[in-house]
């Protein structure tokens, strides 16, 4: 059920599905909102999950503020969403930004966190391809209808909002593969074989991480979940069901890690 939620005394958009298991939270993508991972994965996941999500400030249905946008920020809203919404620690199912922050809190806050999944995801800026995106074409068209049928701050704010994520984009975050194989828990690794994200950047995170797999999608891009919502959703579930490692047949690098 869709409220607002104040965290840090600022009112949060939030939509607590319910469901009849462990708590998933799902982390949105930057310029985007809650609704097109609720649309997308959501409905499969919450037959099995506790489905939660949350506008960050300044996207969607949550108000901006005069700040900056920081991937360390949205981290705190996301353990301050945890604590006071989910009520402990959750499964994270987070895209593009969303993977981001999924990655900081499980750093910051492994506690909290059970396993991840990341999709489309970059430890560090020179990771995201830098390509030329025409501000007509139809996903800048989308995502600027998207953020002013959502947005407490008004049309006028678009420019504002879309500015201050370029700005993060070309900066943050700054991770290292050292930073990276801190994180403890199960990680899932999903990206497009087209996607924004180099893949030689994808498959240094999974390499790095103790506990990590990963999935490359063919035939898509950035927007996977979109794109191929019902391939998505089984990688999820089946991951999120595993109660150990994976054993194979022909281990390598898992046989190096003594996970095997």
């Amino acid at each position: 059920m869709p409220r607002y939620v104040e965290i840090d005394g600022h009112p949060t958009w939030v939509d607590d599905r319910g469901g009849p298991g462990t708590p998933l939270l799902l982390l949105h993508g930057g310029l985007s909102n809650s609704d097109e991972l609720l649309n997308s994965i959501g409905a499969g996941l919450a037959e099995r999950y506790r489905v939660v999500a949350f506008d960050r400030r300044g996207h969607g249905y949550t108000a901006d503020t005069d700040a900056d946008f920081h991937y360390a920020d949205m981290a705190d809203e996301t353990v301050r969403v945890l604590e006071q919404v989910v009520g402990g620690p959750a499964h994270l199912v987070g895209w593009s930004d969303g993977g981001i922050v999924a990655l900081l809190v499980a750093l910051q806050r492994p506690d909290l966190v059970r396993r991840l999944v990341v999709i489309g995801a970059n430890y560090h800026f020179d990771g995201f391809m830098t390509v030329e995106i025409d501000p007509e074409s139809s996903l800048v068209q989308a995502l600027g209808k998207a953020y002013i049928e959502r947005s407490p701050d008004g049309p006028e704010h678009l420019e504002v909002a879309f500015s201050k994520s370029f700005r993060m984009f070309g900066a943050e975050p700054t991770l290292t593969t050292a930073d990276i194989a801190q994180i403890a828990r199960p990680v899932l690794v999903v990206v497009g074989d087209d996607d924004l994200v180099a893949l030689t950047h994808t498959v240094s995170l999974y390499e790095a991480l103790p506990e990590g797999q990963l999935a490359v999608v063919p035939g898509a891009s950035h927007a996977l979940p979109l794109e191929q919502p019902d391939v998505l959703t089984g990688l999820i579930l089946n991951f999120l069901a595993a109660v150990e490692s994976p054993h194979t047949l022909v281990p390598v690098r898992r046989a190096r890690l003594g996970t095997n």
